[in-house]
């Protein structure tokens, strides 16, 4: 956070300014973060996937490698970034008791005579899991299956051994086998033993699927309603293409203005707006209520009402907020440039 400390000189109880000094700082505009989870499926056949019908009566994915996308999740996510059209400056002298100004490290105001609030919001990035190392089915195949003289009989041996693992879990699960374990965590080890070796197996009928899951961001500052227009589109084999790709399915989004603005805290000064932006003063915005949607055909992908700063309005905080009888701090949203709460009391 960068700070503009105002050099003060304290005389007595009078707490007055050594010089003058203007700060120059930006209200936000709200831009939107379209937030895209993406996932990737890789599918590997496995070595006698053309024996799955004839050994387990299922058929196999496919002989030849595969890869496919789906979108697991989409999230709408605000955030303000510095409105060039909105550029102010807040000259400060012995007429006004301003102590100190907040701006973010892009210049937009976010306090006055206060700190700004610091939620800890949780960290959202996206990590991805960790994979545990893939099974090599060879590791698990006994002499007899490594060595038999043809594929067809390696994957008859294997099949053979799949439901020979099959009956001893069936056997331990009873309380029948020839070797039982002592205690119930014994048991569940061999379990998960036997169940290991099964899924190792299995791979070289069924095959294999690795699953990648990224992140995508796209990002869009809304100026107007929209009914529907293309944000991206979306191939199962390419996953996501431009806007002008038509291999990918295309999804829209649209904004449409709720006609909703909150209402200012105090009484701002009046005649006081936007247009007359090279006076001296405090600005906020009174940002607009949108609601966002993005969707395919009948398929509705994410929706969310939120505040933005672009429709709706700004206004000039009253000076008498900031003479020298007075002590007012005010805290404002970094995303919409709002009031989020102003305290006055009197100087000392």
């Amino acid at each position: 956070m960068k700070k503009t400390m105002l050099a003060l000189l304290l005389l007595g109880s009078t707490l007055t300014l050594a010089a003058q000094e203007e700060t120059k700082y930006f209200l936000p505009r709200t831009a939107l973060r379209f937030t895209l989870l993406i996932e990737k499926s890789s599918y590997t056949p496995g070595e006698y996937c053309q024996f799955a019908e004839r050994f387990f009566k299922k058929s196999s994915q496919g002989t030849e490698p595969s890869v496919s996308y789906r979108i697991l999740s989409a999230e709408i996510t605000p955030y303000g970034v510095p409105d060039t059209t909105k550029s102010f400056k807040a000259k400060t002298d012995y007429k006004r008791n301003i102590r100190l100004i907040n701006l973010d490290d892009s210049g937009i105001l976010t306090s006055v005579n206060t700190e700004p609030h610091r939620f800890l919001a949780p960290d959202k990035r996206f990590r991805p899991a960790m994979k545990e190392a893939p099974l090599n089915p060879h590791d698990f195949m006994s002499q007899e299956i490594l060595s038999a003289g043809s594929k067809a009989k390696m994957a008859e041996l294997t099949a053979q051994e799949i439901y020979d693992i099959r009956e001893s879990k069936n056997q331990l699960a009873r309380g029948q086998a020839d070797f039982m374990p002592n205690d119930g965590q014994q048991l569940k080890l061999m379990l998960q033993q036997l169940d290991t070796q099964e899924a190792a197996l299995l791979q070289v009928f069924d095959g294999t699927t690795v699953r990648d899951t990224s992140e995508v961001n796209l990002v869009y500052i809304p100026e107007r309603e929209i009914t529907k227009q293309i944000l991206f589109r979306f191939s199962t084999h390419f996953g996501l293409t431009e806007a002008n790709d038509l291999s990918g399915a295309p999804y829209y989004f649209s904004i449409e203005d709720l006609h909703i603005t909150p209402k200012i805290q105090v009484a701002a000064e009046k005649g006081k707006k936007e247009k007359d932006k090279n006076m001296e003063g405090f600005y906020v915005n009174l940002p607009g209520k949108i609601r966002v949607k993005v969707f395919k055909d009948n398929n509705m992908l994410a929706e969310q009402e939120l505040f933005v700063a672009q429709f709706g309005q700004t206004e000039m905080l009253d000076e008498a907020l900031f003479s020298k009888k007075l002590v007012t701090s005010v805290v404002l949203d970094p995303v919409t440039g709002n009031l989020e709460s102003i305290k006055t009391s009197e100087a000392e």
